[in-house]
């Protein structure tokens, strides 16, 4: 997930607040999720404030426990590499993770791990809208998570911020 739409200015980027749609639209994630029948076993949250605040608005949407996330300084700066690395990372006794990071990160890491074969709509949504605040693309892993490179998950949904 993208984290959702944040204010346009702040004393720095690590501190822009989420803007009143960003928190409504992250809760709308959140119910999306949840009707999806996902409930997470690990968080990936970049430790901007940001995504920070994402996280805490898509769990009170999930009705999730705010406490499981990580927040983690190297998601924020990561490059594509660089979260593919921290993903593999993940205990291999996680069954459902959510991550929540920036742009063109976030779009990049989908698109190279979709392996193109799962659902056509969410695909050419996700490819033809690209990657707006607020959007969540659900992808099904069969490999272990240190395993985890590019076209190793199938995306079964692709969801837009707007609430």
């Amino acid at each position: 997930m993208r984290h959702a739409r944040a204010e346009h200015s702040a004393p720095t980027d690590h501190v822009r607040a989420l803007a009143d749609r960003g928190r409504s639209d992250a809760e709308a994630a959140g119910r999306r999720l949840r009707e999806h029948g996902l409930a997470p076993d690990a968080v990936l949250v970049s430790d901007a404030l940001r995504t920070r605040q994402t996280w805490e608005h898509v769990a009170l949407g999930a009705g999730w426990d705010e406490d499981l996330a990580d927040f983690s300084e190297a998601l924020y700066a990561a490059g594509t590499d660089s979260a593919f690395d921290l993903l593999r990372e993940t205990d291999a006794s996680v069954r459902t993770l959510v991550v929540i990071g920036h742009n063109p990160t976030m779009a990049s890491l989908a698109e190279l791990v979709d392996d193109g074969e799962g659902d056509a709509a969410a695909t050419t949504g996700m490819l033809t809208r690209g990657f707006p605040t607020a959007a969540v693309a659900v992808f099904t892993v069969e490999c272990v998570w240190a395993d985890l490179g590019p076209g190793r998950a199938r995306l079964d949904a692709f969801h837009l911020g707007d609430a």
